[in-house]
């Protein structure tokens, strides 16, 4: 995993509500986007910071002080 991951404002407002536990229906209600926007930017979030699923990605982003 890269030391230097950047996360746009958008994916960094996803991921933390991803950590509070939000749907993603929930969250595309909230940022006013698709659940297919939502679901790009986890996807994206995933990709960037080199883990296989979400628990990891919150894992990832606990170990590094994002959330």
């Amino acid at each position: 995993m890269s030391p230097e991951v950047l996360f746009s404002n958008r994916e960094m407002e996803v991921l933390s509500l991803i950590a509070k536990g939000y749907r993603t229906y929930e969250m595309a209600e909230k940022l006013f986007i698709s659940g297919k926007t939502i679901e790009t930017h986890r996807k994206n979030l995933i990709h960037k910071s080199q883990v296989k699923n979400t628990a990891e990605l919150i894992a990832f982003a606990h170990e590094r002080g994002l959330l």
